[in-house]
């Protein structure tokens, strides 16, 4: 893309800047095979917040001091889309815009390599959910109008803590806060709501476990985690970071478009792989909504 295309432009955001980094996560990016937001964004300075409200900051991974998102006063750094359409597979230049646009809105499209796969795909299924259009892999024109001024994730707790995380279970999006800043955007999958009973070998022995496959909304904080792949009596998680009970937040090889878990909250493979370095322990977690089928 041309120089004449990027525009850095000085505004200040009132709903929120994206940091999808953090102190000390360059190695946890380069184990998820995830690139951070470019360092062409260096030219953007920190700017101001609202009280309350977040805004723009300067980001945290060396060498990228602008890592901002569109908010209701408009766009830190304008964009013009390509307007191509783009579907699963697709492999190009219009395909690199799209992951970093994505990159610098805070929705973790993981590498950026220019090849339009799963990983991209779950962050363009997380930002049509936030913007209101139906997630679809496809990339038309009214994403493409969206990324150009895209509107901010809906604030479920106005006075949260300034570190929290906050799981919109009607659009099932999780949303994570750091210093009243927006981190992290990403697409999730939480119980399915139905009822389930199955047998399982725990604790060597043979057993019947039955659970009404919900996740309860509430206001919750992390407890106790486990790095890696993590064996449950209802199957394999992936660095689960617990919430409420034996409810987690956690990686999965599935995390389809729909409500599909026994209760937890799953998360895309290289989402779940950097966000124990971004979430710490006692973080507020607040679960709000429900999704209609």
């Amino acid at each position: 893309m041309t120089a004449g295309r990027r525009l850095t432009v000085a505004a200040v955001l009132t709903a929120g800047a994206v940091l999808v980094s953090g102190g000390g996560m360059p190695g946890a990016w380069a184990a998820a095979g995830a690139t951070p937001p470019r360092a062409a964004l260096t030219a953007l300075t920190a700017t101001t917040t609202q009280a309350g409200v977040p805004g723009a900051v300067t980001g945290a991974v060396p060498g990228v001091t602008g890592v901002v998102r569109a908010g209701a006063a408009g766009a830190v750094r304008a964009f013009a889309a390509p307007h191509r359409t783009l579907r699963l597979g697709a492999k190009g230049a219009a395909v690199k815009e799209l992951q970093n646009r994505l990159g610098e809105l805070g929705y973790v499209p993981g590498k950026i390599d220019a090849r339009y796969g799963g990983t991209t795909q779950s962050a363009v299924w997380a930002f049509q959910k936030v913007q209101g259009i139906k997630p679809t892999s496809t990339i038309t024109a009214r994403t493409w109008r969206a990324l150009e001024s895209p509107r901010a994730p809906r604030v479920l707790i106005p006075n949260g803590k300034p570190d929290r995380v906050e799981i919109d279970l009607t659009r099932q999006v999780a949303v994570l806060y750091r210093g009243g800043q927006v981190r992290l955007i990403t697409h999730v999958s939480s119980g399915s709501g139905i009822p389930y009973c199955e047998t399982a070998t725990w604790q060597g022995k043979t057993q019947r476990f039955c659970g009404s496959a919900r996740t309860p909304t509430g206001d919750f904080k992390t407890t106790w985690r486990a790095s890696g792949w993590h064996t449950s009596y209802l199957g394999q998680l992936y660095n689960p970071i617990f919430f409420n009970g034996g409810i987690a937040l956690h990686g999965a090889l599935s995390v389809p478009l729909y409500p599909a878990s026994h209760g937890c909250v799953r998360l895309p493979m290289h989402v779940a792989q950097i966000l124990p370095g971004l979430l710490g322990a006692g973080v507020p977690v607040h679960v709000r909504g429900r999704f209609q089928r």
